[in-house]
This record gives structure tokens, C-alpha cells and sequence, in this order.
């Protein structure tokens, strides 16, 4: 019998400009996602353990995007509800040097 991690929580879309730019200093961001427990289901099904991620996502393009990057690393999405208007978006400005890092969250 076979073991099944699963991971419950919301994941985010992440916008972040290019290398150590600042938010304002590119006309353009990189979309990822991002979030402890889905980061944490995707670390574990690279580790390759049978891992699920429950959470609730709107019915759009970016959340089919987003279960689509989870399916990618191997992490099991059959229990994703799709429902609800929007989902959290975090805006991340990577430090360099003494610059610290920069979280702008805008949560659903």
C-alpha cells in the first residue's frame, strides 16, 4: 500500500519583474505561481512521492494555468473545486546587494 501526501491551501499567482529589477523600473512581469503548501506539494513530487493539492480555484484562464503547472511537476489535482471570483495574487521584488526583498500580497 502506497502513501499519498496531501497539501491543503491557496496558491497564488506571483508577478515579479525580470532578474533584481524593481517593480516600477520594467514595463514587464513573470507569472509563476506560488504558496507554502503548493510549493511544498511540488518539492515533494519532485522528491517523487504521491502528493495531492486541495484548494479552490475561479474558473478562468489563469487558474487553468496554474493546475496545469501542477500537473507538470506530478502533483495530483483531482481535488481542486473551481469556484469563487478570483484567486490571491502576490507581486515579489527580488533584493540585491543591501536591497532587502519586497511581498505586495493582494489576496482573494
Amino acid at each position: 500500500m502506497s502513501n499519498k501526501v496531501v497539501t491543503l491551501g491557496e496558491i497564488m499567482l506571483r508577478l515579479k519583474p525580470p532578474a533584481f529589477e524593481r517593480f516600477f523600473q520594467s514595463p514587464q512581469l513573470e507569472a509563476t505561481f506560488g504558496g507554502g503548501e503548493g510549493n511544498v506539494a511540488v518539492s515533494l513530487a519532485i522528491l517523487g512521492l504521491d502528493v495531492a493539492f486541495v484548494t479552490r480555484l475561479p474558473k478562468n484562464a489563469v487558474a487553468d494555468a496554474c493546475i496545469r503547472t501542477l500537473r507538470g511537476y506530478g502533483v495530483d489535482t483531482a481535488q481542486i473545486v473551481r469556484g469563487g471570483q478570483r484567486m490571491g495574487i502576490y507581486f515579489l521584488e527580488a533584493g540585491a546587494n543591501q536591497r532587502p526583498s519586497k511581498v505586495v500580497y493582494d489576496r482573494a
